[in-house]
């Protein structure tokens, strides 16, 4: 547990994380706004459904166990 082992290690680390991300390669900014509204417009949708069903099905048992 040499700690000049340590930098000398971490330095290799970092260098071949910056290798890899040298490597990447970026959606245009038009395709990444398009991906992200689309996420969103599912996600509410999902949640909504969710809500409603949730909403009902409380209503429901509050019925039954009244």
């Amino acid at each position: 547990m040499n700690p000049g082992g340590w930098y000398r290690d971490a330095r290799q680390y970092f260098s071949e994380v910056e290798g890899e991300f040298k490597k990447i390669t970026w959606p245009p900014q038009k395709d990444a706004v398009a991906g992200t509204v689309s996420v969103l417009v599912v996600v509410t949708v999902v949640a909504t459904v969710l809500g409603l069903i949730d909403f009902a099905l409380s209503r429901i048992l509050g019925l039954v166990f009244q």
